[in-house]
């Protein structure tokens, strides 16, 4: 698997019982690899990306393991361990994984219903901004992935992926699901602005979803996958 030297959010929204992850990098197709969600948890695997690791964690998750248990097991039988970069949210949990070996500056926060990992960062900056940002965000009562993308959005701006930027991802499993739930920016030269922009394009069109064929049309418009 690729290097992705990155930095993500991942956590949970118990009022609606969703959970999300925004990540961004500068490597293509980040959405493709490191954000895994489900009704029952959030993963993001970085540095080594493993997407084994995030899949089979998932399934544990949704087979009632906690998020601490199921990634610690499965890094205890990785070989790479000490270049992966890994955290997770559930219900009852967090997990963060920073590997001995993963490329500087790198480290993680534990947030209680969030965490968040970056490795080759420009600093310990960005690790801060975007705590500070969700926290904020959802203290106003922000949409949960609008706390996530605005948390993104302070991790870009404290100077994120030392190398630069090429590619950002959303994804957020939700009992109430919506179009903007599954982004992803790919190849540009601002993807976290990018990001925003489809974001903000697809919020305003489940609106006028929402005003032309009700609550009932929304719902079925909004069946995204994870």
């Amino acid at each position: 698997m690729p290097d992705l030297h990155t930095f993500s959010i991942v956590a949970r929204d118990p009022a609606v019982g969703a959970f999300g992850v925004a990540v961004a990098t500068a490597r293509p197709a980040v959405g493709s690899l490191v954000p895994f969600v489900s009704l029952s948890g959030g993963i993001a695997t970085q540095a080594r990306v493993n997407t084994d690791i995030g899949c089979r964690g998932i399934a544990l998750l949704e087979q009632g393991v906690p998020v601490g248990l199921a990634l610690r097991t499965l890094l205890e039988g990785d070989p790479d361990r000490a270049i992966r970069q890994v955290h997770g949210v559930d219900a009852a949990g967090t997990f963060c994984h920073t590997g001995a070996d993963c490329v500087s500056w790198c480290g993680h926060h534990d947030g209680g219903d969030f965490t968040v990992a970056g490795n080759m960062l420009a600093g310990p900056q960005v690790i801060e901004a975007v705590p500070k940002a969700f926290l904020a965000a959802r203290g106003d009562g922000k949409e949960f992935s609008e706390c996530l993308l605005l948390a993104l959005e302070a991790g870009q701006a404290a100077g994120g992926d030392k190398r630069g930027k090429e590619s950002a991802a959303l994804l957020v499993a939700s009992r109430e699901p919506r179009g903007y739930h599954n982004l992803r920016v790919d190849d540009h030269a601002d993807p976290v602005a990018e990001l925003r922009r489809i974001y903000d394009l697809v919020v305003q069109h489940s609106l006028k979803i929402e005003r032309e064929y009700g609550p009932e049309g929304l719902r079925l418009f909004s069946r995204v996958k994870y």
